[in-house]
């Protein structure tokens, strides 16, 4: 299997999302229901947590030669982070919430691959650990990026897919966008979410085209009707 986790939701409202953080979005926000790579989307940083900004999908370290590296690096695995060169800087100094209330994965039997909506079983909103940085494209002009961070699946998502983005309680947000965190905390919030509080169901295959951004793709696949929505989309 791959390692990514390529595809996410959060189908909230900016009021509701500035709710959880404690934090203010100076930009409009639409909720999303098929958050992609290179995409533009919300974030809460340890430099700045009083505010939610938009950073692009896919780590562009401020070293990198041109940023066309983000397409490969969506994801870092959490037993590797302070080994590998792109990720190892920002896990001690830039890292970032992602607010998320779903994230998808496609489980394949034969030659068929079924999209799977997986979330937690109060429907709430979360935070993915996930990491940043800021690049500079030209004098006075940045491109800040982030990464989601993976983990071991636990048994729930593992009858799906063998790796799962960090989850974080919400004790655990606060610690990980702490500036005075250290090697062994950072290891010790890395972990699986628990199995008993989540659960997942089939969606539209048509969450498969990037282009795609409807309420109906975080539906039950089979529920779907025109116009229809979840109260927790409302």
């Amino acid at each position: 299997m791959t390692t990514m986790c390529g595809r996410y939701s959060l189908s909230i409202n900016k009021k509701m999302l500035e709710g959880h953080f404690n934090a203010k979005l100076l930009e409009s926000f639409k909720p999303r229901f098929n958050a992609a790579p290179s995409q533009n989307l919300p974030v809460v940083t340890n430099l700045d947590p009083k505010q939610i900004q938009f950073f692009q999908w896919g780590l562009v370290p401020f070293w990198a030669k041109d940023e066309m590296i983000g397409s490969k690096l969506i994801n870092a695995r959490s037993e590797t982070l302070l080994e590998k060169p792109s990720f190892r800087d920002s896990t001690r100094k830039r890292r970032c919430l992602i607010p998320a209330d779903g994230f998808y994965e496609w489980k394949r039997s034969g030659k068929t691959k079924t999209p799977f909506r997986i979330h937690l079983k109060d429907e709430s909103v979360y935070s993915m650990a996930g990491l940043w940085d800021s690049w500079e494209i030209s004098d006075d002009h940045y491109l800040n990026s982030f990464t989601i961070i993976t983990t071991e699946a636990n048994e729930k998502v593992g009858e799906i897919h063998d790796r799962m983005p960090v989850i974080l309680s919400k004790d655990a947000e606060k610690a990980w966008i702490s500036n005075d965190l250290g090697q062994d905390d950072i290891e010790s919030l890395l972990m699986p979410y628990p199995a008993e509080e989540m659960d997942y169901y089939t969606v539209s295959t048509e969450l498969n085209r990037v282009e795609n951004d409807f309420p109906e793709l975080a539906i039950p696949s089979g529920h779907e009707k025109p116009g229809q929505s979840l109260p927790l989309f409302q």
